[in-house]
């Protein structure tokens, strides 16, 4: 199972936004973008997807940019994740929302594993908040 840049940098531009947010100051997009060496143009279509899903908004003007929606303990990497991507299933027959049947359904082993590999992933995904992260990056420095 492999992660889409989407993701990856969609995580990581919210990584900024958590950092920066107790200034209470939104981020502009550039020094986002600049941060984490992602084209503004691509970082612009991710925050579209962010804002829609209500995990940031977003200041209009001279001074403005972009701020969580919520604190970065109530945010899970496990929303950025779906948002971005969609469902963290790694085939079709264990989608999260809508399982595709197929015709081995009822006999597959494999999809015994496939389900616990999505259920494995999911749990990481959903029990890290971007403040776990944001204490990962503070041990950085």
């Amino acid at each position: 199972m492999k992660f889409s840049t989407r993701a990856r940098y969609g995580l990581r531009a919210m990584l900024e936004l958590a950092m920066n947010y107790k200034t209470r100051k939104p981020l502009p997009l550039y020094l986002i973008a600049q941060r984490q060496g992602v084209s503004e143009g691509y970082l612009e279509q991710m925050m579209t997807y962010l804002r829609k899903g209500g995990l940031i908004r977003s200041v209009r003007g001279p001074q403005g940019g972009y701020l969580l929606a919520r604190a970065p303990d109530k945010i899970t990497a496990g929303e950025i994740v779906r948002l971005l991507e969609g469902s963290l299933s790694p085939t079709n027959c264990v989608n999260e929302d809508d399982p595709e049947q197929c015709e081995q359904a009822g006999q597959c082993v494999t999809q015994v594993l496939w389900r616990r590999v999505r259920e494995s992933v999911a749990e990481v995904l959903d029990n890290t908040t971007l403040e776990d992260l944001c204490k990962e990056e503070r041990k950085k420095v």
